[in-house]
């Protein structure tokens, strides 16, 4: 039976999740695109749902040294050291820009202790023009040996406690897909007041250059991003909502298109970014890239028309 067409331009797209209202779901991924500025000629940033900054420190970093980049099969690695220019210099330099930008704006943060991550997100909280903060919690506690501060439900839930009684803001937070029990992080999440879940972040991984013999990555390892990591994402999002933790979940992971988008929202996402896909050359329009969005564009349409639930299993 033929399904009925639906103009993509009279399905509503608004959605309030997390704290947060946004015009669509679909948002840009931490560390992808910057502080929004450098992708303006790009495209139209009112477009977006929201835009989710590079991860801010209490102060700025220089990050790791070079190659900390390199392709792989389906994806990409990449070891940037999380770079940025610190909360003064965000709300000197780049906070301007995004008041006016158009769009949501969601401000990634990240710390080396406790006091760091206390510091950092009550900077960022006391800024007019910042709707939410992302805190990405995969991190090394340099006071526990580097051990992740996002791998160890009970510290996890002590860190967002303590972030959660200095910020105001909506909080989401970005968990790591390096652990055994995913659904323990989320609950710990939801158990310390976080608003929302970002899931998941990048996946260590490796690439040697056969021909030197070394690694294509100066640091040795680097977080693996694309298509190749989707399945393990949607894995993960579908369990934390299968669980039952009363959280929204932005998923993240290899999202392409709108099938791809589709798949998220089926596992139990409300909201999806999008990240390594913005690398990419742009297909030419009238290519094959554009007719399959076109098809994916038609096919999400329907899906949102009729407000389709959830991915059903035996």
């Amino acid at each position: 039976m033929s399904v009925p067409a639906v103009n993509p331009a009279s399905v509503k797209l608004a959605i309030e999740t997390g704290g947060v209202a946004f015009r669509n779901p679909v948002l840009t991924a931490s560390g992808t695109f910057g502080y929004g500025r450098e992708f303006e000629g790009l495209t139209d940033l009112r477009a977006l749902g929201g835009l989710v900054t590079k991860g801010i420190s209490p102060a700025p970093r220089f990050g790791n040294a070079t190659p900390r980049i390199c392709e792989t099969a389906s994806g990409m690695l990449n070891s940037i050291g999380l770079e940025n220019v610190g909360v003064e210099g965000f709300e000197r330099d780049k906070l301007p820009y995004l008041r006016q930008c158009g769009t949501r704006v969601l401000v990634n943060f990240f710390g080396a202790t406790f006091d760091e991550y206390i510091a950092c997100g009550a900077g960022l909280d006391r800024l007019d023009g910042v709707d939410a903060l992302e805190m990405n919690v995969s991190c090394p506690n340099i006071k526990a040996g580097g051990i992740e501060f996002g791998t160890d439900p009970r510290v996890l839930a002590d860190l967002v406690r303590a972030c959660r009684a200095v910020i105001k803001k909506p909080l989401w937070i970005k968990l790591t897909p390096n652990t055994s029990d995913i659904v323990a992080l989320a609950r710990a999440c939801a158990d310390g007041g976080a608003d929302g879940l970002s899931i998941i972040n990048t996946i260590t991984g490796m690439a040697i250059d056969a021909r030197t013999r070394r690694p294509k990555i100066a640091t040795i390892f680097g977080g693996l991003s694309g298509p190749a990591i989707k399945p393990i994402a949607l894995r993960m999002v579908f369990q934390v909502h299968r669980a039952g933790v009363p959280l929204p979940i932005s998923g993240i992971g290899g999202i392409q298109d709108a099938t791809d988008a589709i798949e998220f929202f089926l596992a139990g996402a409300t909201t999806v970014q999008v990240g390594t896909h913005r690398a990419r050359p742009a297909g030419a329009p009238g290519g094959r890239r554009h007719q399959r969005r076109a098809r994916a564009d038609r096919r999400a349409a329907r899906f949102l028309k009729r407000k389709t639930a959830r991915v059903t299993t035996i």
